[in-house]
């Protein structure tokens, strides 16, 4: 085993008198030493009731005879960061995550490990981890929020958001806000729409790292107890069989984890998390792939906020496998692959159905031909750039207007307010991508407070930083190469015609070449905007977008 190295024979006498200060007895010492990671804090909702999966899973290690051993992760909640220098430091966790983890197996020798995330940053983070460690792992999340209710609508914290917009303009009062602030967000969950955090939950479930039901079975409902429990006797059976994540997170799986995604229509930040995850599995997973299989996946889900239907609604339907069920009718995924039930996602989709085809439309009546996501390119964005499509009203999948150019998230929160952003603009925000952020911020309340007040179908907005995946409308991040390293998007100037179209996959600023180049020899890079701590050094180690943004040395 490989805790022997902290337990084993004459010279790990001392190591063993240290487990047992903690109460460990000699038959627990003996056993496989299984890390159970849990991200549990006061601060996230998805994260507040991690300390009853983390009992749960505990329990499934003990009931197949190994020692379960926790220690935490931290976790940034996106929406109480939102708006303000918090959100500098949420996607910069994600690294700060996995290198936590990595530090305490390597350390501590464990034979393999349950990981226990919720949340946007934590779940990518616990899977690069797993990847980077290379032990056995089954990763098992808190589960989503339920819908809130308002006079009979159901919301989510999207709506929240928006209606922030809608009262600035007149079109809701403070007494109505109060009532979504009171009911949107009904109790602990990751929350409800197909945001970044379930986005990359359902992801989990297809890369085969989480157990059929890890992306959609609500936290409140006592089967998702159960799978805790399941989740922790399943890694004692893929620890006898050695089966470890690089096993499982091939080539082959990241595809049918871009094909899942485009048919549920998943957060633009998957387009971060997917080619991280595959970087510390050895995986080059290039944008140009994202759009390959686009264009031959149907768009199956309207979830929130791109529709009415939230994961609970998705679960009731069939869950993930559900979706993969009806992708497997045209042969769209690739079935004969491991996963941590040991078994093959053809034999863990196998009798499922879908229960409810206005939730998960039929293969033969999809969305839309292609899929939910798209990746663009053009002369303002070389190297790329990300739009949630299925979220795009069809009046904008073409668009063209004048830039409206802003240095900060804060500079076009206030003209968005101010009533300044006109019909028909297109919102440039810069040097807010990961060097130039730092930390590439997720900006949901300039795109919430352009649909709170109607504008979501006139305005387009750019960024080298990132959306929620609780933004609907066309809003396009990722931008890349980003202002901060000279970027074509340092170089725009207002009033600058920028044409956008979706479904071709293009980006164009209409400057000419020779204008650009002359725009390029007066450019001078800026100051950083943070230059100590934690943020600082990763300002200078990480990498492109388009890349995922991770960190290399």
């Amino acid at each position: 085993m490989r805790s022997d190295r902290v337990k084993t024979g004459v010279e790990r006498a001392p190591h063993r008198s240290l487990f047992k200060a903690m109460g460990y007895t000699d038959e627990e010492i003996k056993a496989p030493l299984i890390g159970v990671v849990n991200a549990k804090n006061e601060i996230v909702p998805g994260h507040i009731n991690l300390d009853k999966i983390a009992e749960a899973v505990k329990a499934g290690v003990r009931i197949k005879g190994g020692t379960p051993i926790e220690f935490p992760a931290i976790g940034v909640c996106d929406g109480i960061a939102m708006g303000h220098v918090g959100m500098h430091y949420s996607l910069a966790s994600r690294e700060l995550i996995a290198d936590s983890i990595e530090a305490m197996v390597m350390a501590h020798g464990f034979d393999a490990l349950v990981m226990i995330p919720n949340c946007d940053k934590i779940v990518p983070a616990m899977l690069m981890a797993a990847a980077r460690v290379n032990i056995p792992t089954v990763v098992v999340s808190g589960g989503p929020m339920l819908a809130g209710k308002v006079r009979e609508q159901e919301v989510s914290l999207s709506n929240v958001f928006e209606a922030v917009g809608s009262v600035k303009t007149g079109k809701m009062t403070e007494d109505e806000l109060s009532d979504y602030e009171d009911h949107a967000c009904p109790g602990c969950g990751s929350c409800s729409g197909m945001f970044t955090a379930n986005s990359m939950n359902c992801l989990t479930e297809v890369l085969g790292m989480g157990l059929p039901g890890n992306g959609t079975i609500p936290a409140v409902y006592a089967e998702r107890i159960r799978l805790a429990k399941r989740a922790g006797m399943a890694v004692l059976d893929i620890l006898e069989k050695d089966i470890k994540p690089k096993d499982i997170m091939t080539e082959k799986a990241f595809d049918n984890a871009l094909t899942v995604d485009m048919a549920l229509g998943c957060s633009t930040n998957s387009m971060l998390h997917l080619p991280a995850i595959a970087y510390e599995a050895g995986i080059d997973l290039d944008l140009e792939k994202a759009n390959e299989i686009s264009a031959k996946t149907p768009n199956l889900c309207k979830l929130s906020p791109a529709g009415p239907d939230h994961i609970e609604d998705l679960y009731a339907a069939g869950g993930v496998a559900a979706v993969m069920k009806e992708l497997t009718k045209k042969e769209l995924l690739h079935v004969d692959l491991p996963t941590v039930t040991g078994k093959s996602i053809k034999e863990n989709i196998q009798s499922v159905n879908n229960l409810n085809t206005k939730v998960i439309r039929t293969i033969e009546n999809p969305y839309s031909n292609t899929g939910g996501i798209a990746v663009l390119k053009g002369n303002i964005a070389p190297m790329g750039c990300v739009v949630k499509r299925s979220a795009v009203a069809k009046e904008m999948l073409q668009h063209k207007g004048p830039a409206r150019v802003f240095e900060s998230e804060e500079d076009v929160i206030e003209a968005i307010l101010g009533g300044k952003i006109n019909k028909g603009e297109v919102v440039v925000i810069r040097y807010e991508g990961p060097k130039g952020g730092p930390g590439m911020r997720e900006m949901l309340s300039p795109t919430s407070a352009l649909a709170g007040m109607g504008l979501d179908k006139d305005v387009a907005l750019i960024t080298d930083g990132r959306f929620s995946g609780a933004t609907r409308g066309a809003s396009i991040g990722h931008i890349s190469p980003e202002a901060a390293e000279g970027g074509p998007i340092a170089l725009v100037e207002e009033g600058d015609m920028i044409e956008i179209d979706i479904n071709n996959g293009t980006i164009h600023l209409e400057v000419s070449e020779e204008a650009l180049t002359k725009r390029k020899e007066k450019w001078v890079a800026p100051e950083p905007k943070i230059k100590t701590g934690y943020l600082s050094r990763y300002a200078k180690l990480v990498t492109s977008a388009s890349t995922g943004a991770v960190l290399k040395v």
